[in-house]
């Protein structure tokens, strides 16, 4: 299986069976992306170094305008899509197997996680997982420590309060905390 084929079992949220050949793809990626953000993250670089790293991670040019500060991780790295003026602060970590989309003019703070795969809870069935992709809108922002769960989508313009635990779709233009999140208000214009 290849990175193409792969991508395309996900974009159908194609289960994966533990030690079938998507699964051993998956790990064959985990070794490349590894590698790569182990060099981001374990020296100084410039800007210019780190988006060069970052595009050769995700197999797509970043604009001039993402910035990202390291310690990143990735568990397979090639299923990540930024738009322009995206910044992804330290110590984030993408489970970016099921596909993770952001939007331009984002904010993501220290620490996210966002995760795109779910275990089968059948404890028979443990191993295998479901891919489901995280999709985020232009103008989102962030918050420190929150986490991002497989199928969520945020709408434009929505705060992710730090701490917060995203199980749902979050409205454009919404505030939202806690764990589970939930809506803690709209943004209106004057804010």
């Amino acid at each position: 299986m290849n990175t193409e084929q792969f991508k395309e079992e996900m974009k159908r949220q194609a289960y994966i069976v533990a030690n079938s050949e998507m699964h051993l793809h998956m790990h064959e990626m985990a070794q490349r992306a590894r590698a790569i953000t182990v060099e981001m993250s374990s020296s100084y670089h410039t800007p210019e170094e780190l988006r060069e790293l970052f595009s050769k991670l995700t197999g797509q040019k970043v604009d001039d305008s993402f910035g990202i500060f390291p310690p990143f991780n990735a568990d397979y790295g090639q299923n990540i899509k930024v738009g322009k003026n995206v910044f992804i602060n330290s110590g984030c970590c993408f489970q970016d197997q099921g596909g993770i989309e952001i939007g331009d003019n984002v904010l993501i703070g220290q620490q996210v996680v966002i995760a795109t795969l779910n275990h089968d809870l059948n404890p028979e069935r443990r191993a295998n997982m479901l891919p489901a992709p995280v999709k985020i809108g232009n103008g989102v922002w962030v918050g420190a420590h929150a986490t991002i769960l497989a199928g969520v989508t945020i709408g434009d313009g929505a705060v992710i309060a730090a701490g917060a635990v995203v199980t749902k779709d979050v409205p454009a233009n919404a505030v939202v905390g806690g764990v589970p999140a939930k809506i803690i208000k709209a943004i209106k214009e004057s804010d």
